[in-house]
């Protein structure tokens, strides 16, 4: 059951944490790259071979998390994921991603953060990729998913699908209907429309085909159309955004979803050839620059000292970071095993950078195992709002972590991990069970990798990794310690079972975050 307005304006009013949480409310900011490695960012991975001086600045100055994690190895189900709290496998969407004209993935009924920020005056804004799902309007009113279901490709039917999409029309349903009060960005580089969409319809007439050798998805795109150039112009949307929005009195949220370092890697003139891990090391530079202008906006502002910035990524590394280790030796994973789409930590594993200048410690290094998913309860935690339990089911609040008052044991009692082929894997503390008959967790690694780390194919039907002795993933204890696959397995079943990984919040007192997180916010503010 859904999270009701008036549900939601009850809580808000009997919260008397709340008032004393709000005094002076921060803007907030999420900065989410796409396909962004834990080893491509250097404060990260001092043996990569790119520099990123801009996010390098935001940990010297910040937080940086370590043992950070994305709800899923792949794009759609890890938005899902942020924006709502909830693991994204509990959704339709049990493999791949959305596909071009899928329906939007997020509920209409269901609580999402900027949902929940407007409660509280907030001003909400999505600048960026959004690959979250639209309601087209078509020329006979018949939807693609009528015929073809959620997140499976098909690409004959999409493309002939297509033919009756109304492109120019308004778009009933998008970012505008969960929760953003503006949006301007595209559905994802590689998918038509190729035109940028402002709010609820694209920003020009989308008339010509785009020519074949150009990368993506066929379909239609606006006259003079280049990939090269959908990374500037979401900074300077974004940029605007944050120039504007400190002028006015309301605190704003920007959720600014890069669209790289993502293929097309189409990075610009000026950083072509600036890094020393070929083409798709001059995308991340130009990545960590575009991170570097909406920061160098917020301290021109004068707002720093009231805005918390979270930098991070989707998953991990597209599969061409195998191609990049060998010809560069850049690995994109860093020390981690996998990459984009698989269940090995190098594919779910993300740089994870937190900035606020007299909130967040400055420097500091966070060893607490967090996901994406927590940022609900997080910000939930920060206004005083009570989360309902048909909300948020998989969020955790990690304020206490992240303005530096730790708490003794584990914020998360586990942690659910997620691949593209619908496997699942459990983290608690040290121990990870990745549950694979396939051994591939998605997408597998190239023969040669295998071969060079002396990795074998093995018949068991999981693998069990102790990650404080083997970051890398390459010694499988499955068979060693049955309790421990047992515990593990249990654990899962029990999350997928009751539909829910946070405790049930009980009563009118519990506000679905920890008095000490409260007060080390507060704290914050004096």
């Amino acid at each position: 059951m859904g999270h009701t307005r008036r549900s939601f304006l009850k809580t808000v009013a009997g919260s008397s944490l709340a008032v004393a949480a709000a005094k002076r409310k921060p803007n907030i900011v999420v900065i989410l790259a796409d396909d962004l490695g834990y080893g491509d960012v250097s404060c990260f991975h001092p043996e990569s071979k790119i520099q990123t001086p801009y996010i390098d600045r935001m940990a010297r100055e910040g937080l940086r998390f370590v043992d950070a994690h994305t709800p899923c190895g792949v794009c759609s189900p890890t938005r899902y994921g942020l924006l709502t709290g909830r693991y994204p496998w509990r959704t339709e969407l049990k493999t791949q991603v959305l596909w071009p004209w899928d329906r939007p993935l997020i509920e209409k009924d269901r609580l999402t953060l900027p949902k929940m920020l407007k409660g509280y005056g907030y001003r909400t804004a999505c600048i960026g990729k959004w690959h979250l799902g639209w309601d087209w309007q078509t020329t006979d009113g018949s939807k693609v998913n009528a015929q073809v279901r959620i997140g499976d490709p098909q690409r004959e039917i999409r493309n002939q699908f297509a033919k009756k999409v109304l492109i120019n029309d308004r778009i009933p349903e998008g970012p505008t209907t969960r929760g953003f009060d503006y949006y301007f960005g595209v559905d994802l580089p590689n998918f038509p429309p190729y035109s940028f969409i402002e709010n609820d319809r694209v920003t020009a007439p989308v008339t010509e085909a785009k020519p074949e050798g150009m990368f993506g998805w066929p379909g239609l795109m606006k006259p003079g159309w280049r990939l090269e150039g959908v990374l500037p112009e979401l900074t300077r949307r974004a940029v605007r955004y944050v120039e504007d929005s400190t002028k006015r009195a309301e605190p704003f949220f920007l959720y600014f979803t890069l669209s790289a370092p993502h293929t097309p890697i189409a990075p610009d003139d000026e950083f072509v050839g600036k890094s020393k891990a070929g083409k798709y090391g001059d995308f991340v530079q130009q990545t960590d620059w575009t991170v570097g202008q909406v920061m160098e906006a917020i301290r021109k502002s004068g707002a720093a000292e009231n805005t918390i910035v979270l930098f991070t990524s989707d998953n991990g590394p597209e599969n061409l970071t195998y191609p990049v280790l060998q010809e560069f030796g850049h690995a994109s994973q860093g020390p981690l095993r996998g990459a984009k789409r698989m269940l090995w930590e190098g594919g779910h594993r993300v740089p994870f950078v937190a900035w606020g200048p007299g909130r967040v410690p400055a420097g500091k290094v966070e060893k607490e195992i967090i996901c994406l998913t927590d940022l609900m309860a997080t910000v939930a935690g920060m206004m005083g709002h009570r989360l309902p339990n048909e909300a948020a089911e998989d969020s955790y609040d990690i304020s206490a972590a992240l303005f530096g008052k730790k708490i003794g044991a584990p914020i998360r009692e586990a942690t659910v991990h997620h691949s593209i082929n619908n496997e699942y894997g459990i983290r608690r503390g040290d121990w990870v069970l990745l549950e694979s008959p396939k051994n591939a967790h998605g997408a597998g690694e190239p023969a040669w990798w295998r071969e060079k780390h002396g990795i074998a194919a093995h018949d068991q039907p999981a693998e069990l990794f102790h990650l404080k002795e083997d970051l890398g993933e390459q010694k499988n204890l499955y068979a060693q310690y049955p309790e421990r696959v047992k515990e593990l397995r249990g654990l899962l079943e029990k999350y997928k079972r009751e539909g829910r990984s946070v405790p049930v919040r009980k009563g009118p007192d519990s506000l679905g975050f920890s008095a000490l997180c409260i007060e080390a916010y507060n704290k914050s503010l004096i």
